[in-house]
């Protein structure tokens, strides 16, 4: 057994090497990502010993290039005296806040093993360092959120359920779409795939679906959605065009809008162009989204007179201002007056996994405890290229002025920049400026080909450990199947070397080894669900038997129910205890790219001669992120060794592309290469390249151009607004053409040059 972001698995051996990873039985629809297990962490891309990049090793700190040097395989005894060294010298000359530990990425779905948790329980051992805040998938709900409803994540939890939806729902209005490839995945993990056959009873219920996407895949053909695809970035002129409609026809439910909201009028003022002269109306929107004006009018008829819930992909605020099509998905929802009834209202991030709207944990499970972190310094996630390139700037964010620290050592665990962050160009001279990065990888990833200490560590599958999703009701049991191979080890056990060579031993282990921490955390996990009227069987049972299925905790919640019943006794926790659709406060940070209400802002990067294609991006269906791209699942979909580009049929053949053909795509901040998928299932002027592929930059090429086909060489490194500083990386236009040269070897999945 064991447990995956992508659900649970059966592990096949075969002397001493795992061989296969199955479906577990009771999983209705398992994800076909377990297939690329056993070959990626067979790969020739496996990192067997600690290693150090030889211009650092030669020049001391800071020396040579990173991504271009080779390395040079050393000692355990040697790495560990290296890093311990190395923090000792940056803690004496610049202080703990001149540390900064990324660890940003899902990694294991073990609680035990978590990379993020043992990396800062040691950091915070040594006296803390500088973290991230927020994430890369829903940064600008986790920020922008509090001000109009409440906590992002609190709400994600409360969404109503799908069973609500198929039997009281008429109609489901779909921004961004809700791509089933999205929701074979989870944070933590995932034993049973629900969403499937939910979707497939709200068809069968007679619930109607509208998928407002330039992709028509991202709803499942079994939804049998209309497919009304808007231009990218203009998904909140669409709602203000809608809105518009319901309130020149009387459509909107004032009442609601008196008791349940704050700041209406103000917002009505802009949809009718009041103040600006300019009504949004559908015209208008029809004219920005290229969706007909006569097709919005009725759609806002229908959803006026239909049960109808509106849903946002967390994809469609990572672009410029995506804050605005957030604040618009509530102001429409709170407009139809349908919020806290069963099957109306809204909700952010339907999709975003396989488990929100479908099932939710009964109880937290037991953890690593990280300690304390005397460094109360972070930065915005979509940052650290910024951060690294500008220390000591000045920048905006929720309200507040901040400083960039001046960074000299970055420790990565867990998780691939290189794959996450924008304008991968950038991110790579960024990546020159600390003096040391250290980096703990199963693979050669990019990141660990950028690092100057590489720590070879133990995939989930080779440690002991148990799965517990954060939104999942079960408990998974993850014996380790095989030993790690070469030199690699449990990272717990690196951070106990290390923490005897600095002298703070006891108060990282607490005098417990691994085994005795995983027994302790599953202790805790069985004492909390006591309190909840759970009985879980002792440690080796539990490790030694099958899937525990939890109960259920609301199975028929629906969201906001309470507060619509009684908005006095269940106040929201906004300043206002209601849903601000004016923010007092927003306003009073007198920002230009985030305003008191929803509004709409052209995109920043627009279609033009030189770029006249739309780039999208989005998690593929072969893995999770760049994990385990070396699998075969992951490359028995690629093009000729590349990441496939989705072009429109009118695209391709102005171009003179057809399928399979190699293409190279390409802006001002970078190039990279992919492989041609020519359909109809995309909108005329867009390009889809797929997240994911391992950055395989040619230094002997123009602009360094990937030979693989990972988007973010192309993407921008600006911010949804100064508000959240989220990543607005779908905001991005293109060119494409034939590949004509000699077609180079893709060469990200082989491990890096070693120097004796």
């Amino acid at each position: 057994m064991t447990a995956s972001h992508w659900g649970a698995g059966v592990v096949e051996t075969h002397a001493d090497r795992i061989v296969a990873v199955h479906p577990h039985p009771d999983d209705p629809h398992p994800s076909l990502i377990n297939q690329n297990i056993a070959s990626s962490l067979n790969g020739r891309a496996r990192v067997l010993r600690p290693a150090v990049r030889s211009g650092w090793l030669e020049n001391g700190p800071g020396g040579g290039t990173r991504g271009e040097d080779s390395f040079v395989e050393v000692s355990w005894d040697r790495a560990l005296d290296l890093v311990a060294a190395e923090l000792t010298r940056v803690r004496d000359l610049h202080g703990n806040g001149a540390l900064f530990a990324g660890s940003y990425g899902w990694s294991s779905a073990g609680r035990v093993h978590h990379a993020q948790s043992q990396l800062k329980r040691f950091l915070n051992c040594q006296g803390g360092f500088v973290r991230s805040k927020g994430n890369y998938s829903y940064n600008a709900a986790l920020v922008l959120m509090p001000y109009i409803v409440g906590p992002y994540r609190d709400h994600v939890a409360q969404a109503t359920r799908w069973s609500v939806i198929a039997e009281h729902s008429d109609l489901v209005v779909m921004f961004g779409g809700m791509a089933g490839r999205n929701t074979q995945v989870s944070d933590g993990g995932v034993a049973r795939h629900r969403m499937r056959d939910n979707l497939a009873a709200c068809h069968t219920q007679g619930v109607r679906f509208v998928n407002l996407s330039p992709m028509k895949r991202d709803a499942d053909a079994e939804l049998d959605a209309e497919w009304l695809p808007p231009r990218p970035g203009t998904d909140t002129a669409v709602m203000l065009g809608l809105a518009h409609s319901l309130l020149v026809q009387g459509l909107c439910d004032r009442d609601f809008l008196d008791r349940y909201t704050i700041g209406f009028n103000r917002v009505e003022r802009y949809i009718l162009g009041r103040d600006d002269g300019v009504p949004k109306d559908a015209q208008w929107a029809g004219d920005i989204s290229g969706i007909p004006a006569e097709r919005l009018i009725a759609l806002a008829r229908d959803m006026a007179h239909s049960r109808t819930i509106i849903t946002c992909a967390a994809g469609v605020q990572r672009a410029d201002f995506g804050e605005q099509p957030l604040w618009m998905t509530v102001t429409l929802a709170a407009m139809l007056g349908q919020i806290g009834l069963p099957g109306g209202g809204y909700t952010i991030g339907y999709g975003v996994n396989a488990n929100i709207g479908n099932i939710e944990r009964p109880f937290r499970s037991g953890t690593l405890p990280q300690g304390t972190n005397a460094v109360d310094k972070f930065v915005p996630v979509a940052m650290i290229s910024d951060m690294l390139l500008n220390p000591g700037a000045r920048y905006d964010y929720d309200g507040a002025q901040r400083q960039f620290p001046d960074i000299r050592l970055v420790w990565w665990a867990g998780g691939n920049p290189f794959h996450h962050h924008q304008d991968l160009n950038k991110l790579r001279r960024a990546f020159q400026k600390p003096e040391t990065v250290i980096v703990n990888e199963l693979n050669w990833t990019a990141t660990a080909r950028h690092a100057d200490i590489v720590l070879p560590v133990a995939a989930p599958q080779e440690r002991t450990d148990f799965g517990a999703g954060k939104s999942d009701n079960a408990l998974v049991p993850m014996p380790a199947h095989v030993a790690p191979p070469g030199e690699a080890r449990i990272e717990y056990d690196i951070y106990a070397d290390l923490s005897a060579r600095l002298g703070t031993a006891d108060h990282f282990t607490e005098g417990r080894d691994i085994e005795a921490w995983t027994r302790e955390i599953w202790t805790t996990t069985q004492t909390e669900a006591r309190r909840h009227g759970v009985s879980l069987p002792d440690w080796e049972a539990f490790l030694a038997g099958d899937v525990l299925t939890l109960p259920d905790p609301s199975a028929n919640q629906v969201f906001l129910a309470d507060f619509r019943a009684d908005p006095v006794a269940h106040p929201l926790p906004t300043p206002s205890g209601r849903i601000e659709l004016f923010s007092h406060a927003i306003a009073g940070f007198a920002l230009n790219d985030c305003h008191g209400h929803a509004s709409w802002m052209p995109p920043r990067d627009q279609p033009s001669a030189l770029y006249p294609l739309n780039l999208l991006s989005g998690q593929p269906g072969t893995r999770l992120h760049s994990q385990l791209d070396n699998g075969a699942f992951s490359l028995s979909r690629k093009i000729r060794g590349r990441e496939p580009v989705i072009l429109h049929p009118g695209d391709a053949a102005a171009r003179g592309i057809v399928d399979g053909d190699v293409v190279e795509i390409w802006n001002a901040r970078g190039r990279c290469l992919a492989g041609a998928v020519v359909s109809d299932a995309i909108l005329q002027g867009c390009a889809f390249l797929w997240t994911g592929a391992w950055y395989d930059p040619d230094f002997d090429a123009e602009q360094h151009r990937d030979r693989h086909g990972n988007p973010n060489v192309l993407t921008h490194d600006l911010r949804t607004s100064s508000l959240s500083q989220g990543p607005a990386a779908h905001s991005a236009t293109v060119q494409v053409a034939r590949f004509e040269g000699v077609v180079p070897d893709v060469l990200a999945h082989d491990p890096p040059r070693f120097s004796p």
